[in-house]
């Protein structure tokens, strides 16, 4: 009896979800979603051809050396990195005098406290430090930005889908709002204070074009700035602010894979040496039976059965 009220209620159950599947269904089929700018008009981030892509990929230090010199000269004025340490740069190639040059002349102090006063003060950075952010606050920085607030760029690369490519293509998507967009949905012009960047959630976007001419920054060692490559290099920066371990975790990912390739091989060779001269047993069975097969002999010799 339990378990015919089990399979009923379980049946019931069944019912009406399939009621319910298709009754959305229909009402989907019915009543599509309307067509909205941002599903029509957004568009997947390019790819960009990173070398720390892929399973094998490795940074290119002279294009992370690039991208900190664009963050530090366009992007910090507006976007911290409070994840990211000074001494941090002497993965890039930086030396431990040029990182304390870097951490010392760095445009944006580090808040402090003076200690004769006790009152709020800013000191000069220093390599154990975090890189400090452009603002006291989330208040000050959307009054400073026309109340749009600058995230943090430390782990923008992996926080947003498409991560470097994403990012890359952000940086070289601006254009004009398209007048096919305009036809199609007149309500959703630009408004003013924003910028129209397909790459963007919503294609509009608060903050400017950063990168706005060729020879933005004057890379030392002597590669042409233009828009494409100042975009590409600090997105490899930021790429590897929200990673630095990326290569190591690389080559710990190709050590696991050996070692299981290995311990592999070796468990298939142990079970061919144990097992190599056993044989497999079957006693016999019915008529195979030895000792029934003496008993049928008899009862036929009894009964003068031949055979």
């Amino acid at each position: 009896m339990v378990r015919i009220i089990g399979f009923l209620v379980g049946l019931g159950f069944v019912g009406v979800l399939l009621i319910s599947l298709a009754v959305n269904a229909l009402d989907y089929f019915q009543n599509p979603p309307a067509r909205t700018a941002e599903h029509e008009f957004h568009r997947e981030a390019k790819h960009a051809d990173f070398s720390f892509a892929g399973p094998f990929g490795k940074y290119d230090k002279a294009q992370l050396q690039r991208g900190f010199q664009v963050y530090k000269e366009v992007c910090a004025a507006c976007h911290g990195l409070k994840y990211a340490s000074f001494y941090e740069l002497e993965q890039l190639g930086y030396n431990e005098a040029e990182v304390k040059a870097i951490a010392n002349q760095w445009a944006i102090e580090v808040p402090s406290v003076n200690p004769e006063t006790g009152e709020a003060a800013t000191r000069k950075a220093l390599p154990s430090d975090r890189f400090p952010s452009p603002y006291a606050n989330e208040t000050a920085a959307r009054a400073a930005n026309n109340n749009a607030y600058p995230p943090d760029l430390s782990l923008i690369a992996e926080a947003r889908e498409g991560g470097a490519d994403y990012v890359y293509s952000l940086l070289t998507g601006y254009e004009k709002q398209p007048a096919k967009l305009l036809r199609e949905f007149p309500d959703v012009k630009t408004p003013a204070g924003l910028h129209y960047n397909p790459y963007f959630a919503n294609l509009n976007i608060a903050m400017p074009p950063p990168l706005t001419a060729d020879g933005q920054v004057t890379y030392a060692d002597g590669t042409r700035a233009t828009v494409d490559q100042m975009a590409k290099d600090v997105s490899a920066f930021l790429r590897w602010t929200s990673e630095p371990n990326l290569e190591r975790r690389h080559a710990a990912g190709w050590a696991v894979m050996l070692f299981l390739l290995v311990a592999t091989v070796l468990a298939y060779l142990a079970y061919r040496n144990i097992w190599a001269n056993a044989k497999r047993v079957v006693a016999p069975k019915g008529p195979l039976d030895p000792d029934h097969r003496a008993m049928m002999d008899q009862q036929k010799a009894e009964r003068g059965i031949a055979g």
